[in-house]
């Protein structure tokens, strides 16, 4: 053994073959965090001492094989100036160098994940050779960041600018087959072939037969551009990352920048720029932000399995009820993870209507190429179209998905509940309606519970999971695992009108309702709630959500809060649906929607609109664009702070996810939670102070003066 360490082993092999191992125990996966940058020094120094060595193999003990930096030690820079942050990247690049400068050759075996610090370290090698099971990408911009150990210096000398500024700037996984055509990886492998492939890719370079020098001399100098190609170049790569990125998302585009800066630089040099760039990225709140999303996303993940192995038995089988658009996305999304399901209705048309959307939905994959007909039959024929319960007795658990109706739900249900094991876990997809109410209707309460998918179900990641006053842990954990399966991020939520995400969402839609009470443009609303991130402004998501089921939901809300959601006038809302305006299910709503060459639905204005809502509208006034966003966040905030203050939901990290993950909060503020942490609780005080005379739903709670008062942050 020439070296070794809890995160890394260095040993000699036949043919004076030295190995790199990386291994870092109690971990499930490597990766670079501060103990294996020092073991990494340490064997670095032991091969530099060790003599006779005529080549050097990387490989991993793990399934994956190294999937970045580890980044909650990377948290710690925030707050920090540019000038305490470049250090943080110095130590792996001179690794990274050492590495690059052994004097014989080295070659990699990519046997899972190389991600971010771990395709760095792989490009860092002379050879690299791909699992044909492996995935590799450079995802730092993901996170508001940069590569920072050499990736826009080594990858762009590799495959060429554009093609590694595409990489980087949208920080895609990329498999085998383009890795290898982008000239990114030398050779692909089965993974049973890795090893022996990978050795004796070693043994040429170490035999004369692989040249290995001149692609060290092309990763150590400028890039082969002259000043007129690199002027076109990055001027077109500028223009077009900066038009997909968009103003709130910096970082693709500064990797751009470090590029160009260092086009004519050699190694050393280039890498200072990129630290430049690294460190003015990582100062950023947009950096903070993304950051914390992925961090949250962990926690979520690690509630999710937790709750999933609390489970008492596996979901091998589903049932849905109601085949109309949601259910016929339940059972698709079901049926894609391999959870066979049954999709029962009460009519032919619904079941058609179901199936057609599965068809739908798997034809649009394999006119992409991600999946084969043959798969495509597969899958649909694990989904059973029923009229009857049939068969119910064998399913694990039920998802009810009938019309937004209490009286409806409840007879569906207690119906259900004699047909299925006693057993089996029966859940309802309801948006509003109170989950310990429904469960009066059944005899096994404790086996029922919430389970609220947002539309489209294929796209939209969430699902609410919700607890009612009886609901068991078994069927919490069972619906979890359930939801786990099918690939969903799932919130755990107790009870209350709405859940979480509608009950936070209709304070968001009452600020809209009463700035066009008092004058204001919907159309302007929209373009200032865009700009500030949201994908789409509030009238355009109340038409997409469906004007209503919208009206219907709100009037749920003010019966469970009449002190701040109950409106004492009519509201645009309330307008559109008495003139059979419901948005984008009709064609009309506040926009009115014509479908265009591919049959997508194009919002244009119709002035006769601004007509219809005349008598519940102020006198046309302008708006301040601060005023608009505070009157519409703030009472969305607030609510939220109840919702964690009395338990709904567990954490802020939690109930932030909930709104990116349900309804599309701005990511790069990284939920509303950490928005308020950003611009202070001073300033939502003052907000608050400001719009008071709007009502109880722009009061900050007890709790949050109790933090403002103590200087408190919820991260």
């Amino acid at each position: 053994m020439i070296y070794q360490s809890d995160a890394l082993t260095v040993k000699r092999l036949d043919g004076d073959i030295a190995e790199l191992n990386f291994d870092l125990q109690g971990e499930s996966v490597n990766k670079f965090d501060q103990q294996t940058v020092t073991a990494l020094t340490a064997a670095l120094d032991a091969l530099e001492a060790e003599p006779g060595i005529k080549g050097l193999l990387v490989t991993s003990a793990k399934p994956v094989f190294i999937v970045g930096a580890d980044i909650t030690e990377f948290t710690t820079l925030f707050g920090a100036s540019k000038e305490e942050i470049k250090p943080f990247t110095g130590t792996n690049n001179n690794n990274f160098n050492r590495l690059a400068s052994l004097p014989y050759p080295s070659a990699v075996a990519i046997n899972g994940f190389a991600m971010g610090g771990g395709l760095e370290c792989c490009l860092a090698c002379d050879f690299r050779v791909m699992s044909s099971a492996a995935k590799i990408g450079l995802p730092e911009t993901k996170l508001g960041i940069l590569p920072g150990w050499g990736g826009t210096v080594r990858l762009p000398r590799i495959i060429g600018v554009d093609e590694a500024v595409m990489w980087m700037a949208t920080g895609a996984d990329k498999r085998p087959e383009e890795a290898l055509k982008a000239g990114a990886v030398d050779a692909v492998a089965a993974p049973e072939q890795l090893r022996e492939v990978t050795l004796a890719t070693l043994q040429h370079a170490i035999d004369g037969n692989l040249e290995y020098s001149e692609r060290r001399a092309r990763k150590h100098g400028p890039l082969p551009l002259n000043d007129t190609e690199a002027l076109m170049s990055f001027f077109t790569i500028k223009a077009m990352v900066g038009q997909q990125a968009g103003k709130n998302y910096p970082a693709p585009v500064k990797v751009v920048d470090v590029i160009e800066k260092a086009r004519a630089m050699g190694l050393e040099a280039a890498l200072e720029v990129e630290a430049e760039g690294f460190a003015e990225l990582a100062t950023t709140p947009v950096a903070a932000a993304l950051v914390g999303v992925f961090l949250n996303d962990q926690l979520l993940g690690k509630k999710a399995k937790g709750w999933e192995k609390k489970a008492d038995k596996k979901i091998e089988h589903a049932a849905v009820l109601g085949a109309g658009i949601m259910g016929g996305g339940i059972a698709y999304q079901s049926a894609l993870k391999g959870t066979p399901i049954k999709m029962k209705d009460i009519n032919q048309d619904g079941l058609d209507l179901g199936l057609s959307e599965a068809n739908k939905l798997l034809a649009k994959r394999v006119a992409r190429g991600r999946m084969t007909p043959n798969q495509m039959g597969d899958i649909l024929n694990s989904i059973d179209p029923t009229l009857t319960y049939a068969g119910f007795e064998n399913v694990d658990i039920v998802v009810e998905a009938v019309v937004e109706n209490e009286k409806v739900k409840g007879i569906v249900l207690a119906e259900t509940e004699q047909q299925i094991a006693s057993d089996a876990v029966l859940a309802s997809n309801t948006s509003t309606i109170s989950i310990t109410r429904l469960a009066k209707n059944l005899q096994r309460p404790e086996n029922f519970c919430g389970m609220h998918f947002f539309n489209p179900v294929h796209a939209m990641p969430l699902v609410e999971v919700i607890r009612g006053e009886q609901t068991s842990d078994h069927a919490v954990a069972r619906t979890v695992a359930y939801a786990n399966k099918m690939g969903k991020k799932a919130v755990v939520v107790n009870d209350c009108p709405g859940f979480l995400v509608n009950r936070v969402l209709f304070p968001y839609f009452g600020g809209f309702n009463m700035l066009l009470r008092d004058g204001a443009d919907f159309q302007a609303v929209d373009k200032v709630m865009e700009r500030w991130g949201w994908p789409m402004g509030p009238a355009y998501l109340m038409d997409v959500v469906g004007i209503d089921t919208g009206v219907h939901a709100a009037q749920v809300m003010a019966e469970g809060f009449p002190d701040r959601m109950q409106p004492e006038y009519k509201t645009v809302a309330e307008v559109m649906f008495e003139h059979n305006r419901y948005g984008q299910k009709n064609g009309k709503g506040f926009y009115e929607y014509v479908a265009d060459k591919r049959g997508k639905p194009q919002k244009v204005v119709n002035e006769e609109v601004y007509t219809l809502l005349a008598p519940a509208c102020g006198e046309r006034t302008e708006f301040e664009r601060e005023d608009i966003i505070a009157r519409m966040m703030l009472p969305m905030a607030i609510e939220m702070a109840r919702c964690v203050e009395e338990g709904i939901v567990g954490t802020p990290a939690e109930a932030d996810l909930a709104l990116l993950y349900g309804v599309g909060f701005p990511p790069f503020r990284g939920g509303i939670f950490r928005w308020m942490d950003t611009v202070g609780l001073a300033h939502i005080a003052e907000a608050s102070e400001k719009f008071a005379y709007l009502g109880k739903a722009y009061e900050l709670t007890d709790a949050m003066r109790d933090m403002l008062a103590n200087g408190k942050t919820y991260y």
